[in-house]
């Protein structure tokens, strides 16, 4: 499930928050604090602290209740992105739209244009590629994976038929819109190594995680790239449980990008299919 950029950095038929269809945590690593005695609750941004403990598999209610997200109703997030106004797009996919919202830094609550917190708003059509469940494995993997090449989920809303997921803005883009925009400057060999070290460290940490992750969907347009081009996997609605303790193999459908497959895939043979 990404793009997070500019009007400056639109294109057409953009598809950076596109999606075909999303160390050992602990207590004091939770990424939003409550302060108890005043009359509303404070948030905290998510850090950067790494957490690697994936507790599968969880229902719908557990993974909706994380302590890492917030709940956004719908109100909140129209009134966040100027009610989804045109002049708030930031990109669109065969998934939805994306748009540009303000929150307030501390409370998470909408703010007026201009200030606070910048974030991305990705809003789901009923009829795209990305279906109710692609969204919840989105929720549950940025809900509990934290890592500095992962883009940062910082909530969701679930409101009838609306579902909307709300990110970090990343303010260059995707890799994809700066290797094929018409008319783009060809990335200095220095930024490129950047990022493809960057994404390169994203992989390895959902690899060398204690449950590992297959993403799936590895490609230029889930490569999002913040001011100083550091370099952040997106959309892990395809991202699957890789083979645990005795398991020898991963039951699944290939899917995600044509002519990548992630390396769990070749090690883990026979591949069968669900």
């Amino acid at each position: 499930m990404g793009n997070c950029m500019d009007k400056a950095g639109a294109v057409e038929n953009n598809t950076t928050y596109q999606s075909k269809v999303g160390s050992k945590s602990s207590s004091s690593s939770n990424p939003f604090t409550t302060k108890t005695g005043s009359t509303r609750s404070s948030w905290t941004v998510p850090s950067y602290k790494e957490s690697r403990e994936l507790p599968t598999p969880r229902t719908e209610g557990e993974i909706l209740s994380s302590p890492n997200l917030k709940a956004f109703s719908f109100g909140e997030l129209k009134a966040a992105s100027k009610n989804f106004r045109s002049d708030s797009l930031l990109g669109e996919g065969g998934f939805g739209y994306v748009f540009k919202g303000w929150i307030d830094e501390q409370t998470l609550a909408p703010s007026k244009p201009g200030s606070g917190l910048v974030v991305a708003i990705k809003k789901l059509k009923p009829e795209g590629f990305q279906g109710h469940k692609e969204w919840l494995t989105e929720v549950d993997y940025l809900g509990q994976l934290h890592h500095q090449n992962l883009v940062k989920l910082i909530g969701y809303c679930l409101d009838g038929d609306n579902r909307l997921l709300v990110y970090e803005y990343m303010p260059k883009g995707s890799l994809e819109n700066h290797l094929f925009r018409r008319g783009a400057d060809p990335l200095p060999w220095g930024i490129r190594l950047k990022v493809a070290i960057g994404a390169a460290k994203g992989l390895s940490f959902l690899h060398d995680a204690e449950n590992q992750v297959i993403y799936r969907d590895f490609k230029a347009s889930n490569i999002l790239l913040d001011s100083d081009f550091n370099a952040k996997l997106s959309d892990f609605g395809l991202a699957k449980a890789g083979p645990t303790g005795d398991r020898t193999h991963v039951s699944t459908q290939v899917m995600g990008t044509r002519g990548y497959a992630a390396p769990e895939y070749v090690a883990t043979v026979p591949l069968l299919l669900d």
